[in-house]
């Protein structure tokens, strides 16, 4: 019931409340979610970070996964240089840092990993073979796309369903991003396993110049 309590307090924002039990049951800061995450990630993934910041004040320690994902840089680097190999490990729900840290738009995680030897080309472990460079395209954040692609990341990775990352950017129609694939050699041509061509995902959107762009 208390572990209920803590996500549906997660999920709608609810500060106060969320306090009050944790102060009462301090253990479920620790404990993981029905989504088999913790609690914390939990907030990542609601875009909490202000409860994330409360759950912080009752836990112990946080993983190198929580820190990639809330912009933790102090506790990234303290992590890997007590254990270089967490560089390329997975979270409890698939992703490497460097992954999570592109979907939630750190830069400055995501420019420490790369430095520290992540490798870009690693798909996620969970059956969504979702790459750093989807997780970065399909949160719109251009400049670390750019980071990826600079550290060499593959430009037409396929995820599941077999969408690539141009396949993400003209969906969302983000015209930036799409310069920014388009110039390191996305495949205009690439499709999905419904047959669909970026051009296709733009058009479905409504994106009609962006589809023009693209056909």
């Amino acid at each position: 019931m208390n572990q209920a309590l803590l996500e549906e307090y997660i999920q709608t924002g609810n500060a106060i409340d969320l306090l009050a039990l944790l102060e009462a049951n301090t253990h479920l800061a620790t404990q993981k979610t029905s989504q088999n995450i913790s609690p914390i990630m939990l907030c990542c993934y609601y875009k909490k970070p202000e409860l994330a910041e409360i759950l912080l004040k009752h836990v112990p320690a946080i993983s190198i996964f929580e820190a990639s994902a809330l912009g933790k840089s102090d506790f990234v680097k303290e992590a890997l240089d007590q254990n270089p190999e967490l560089i390329n490990e997975f979270s409890e729900d698939g992703f490497t840092p460097l992954s999570l840290a592109s979907y939630f738009g750190n830069e400055e995680i995501t420019h420490l990993l790369l430095l520290n030897g992540a490798d870009p080309n690693i798909p996620s472990k969970n059956g969504y073979n979702v790459y750093p460079l989807h997780s970065a395209v399909a949160s719109n954040y251009t400049m670390i796309a750019k980071m990826l692609l600079e550290a060499g990341a593959d430009i037409n990775v396929v995820q599941m369903s077999g969408a690539t990352p141009l396949h993400s950017a003209a969906h969302n129609g983000n015209i930036e991003l799409l310069i920014v694939l388009l110039e390191a050699g996305a495949n205009v041509n690439a499709k999905m396993e419904d047959g669909k061509t970026p051009a296709d995902k733009a058009f479905e959107k409504g994106f009609v110049d962006i589809a023009k762009i693209l056909s």
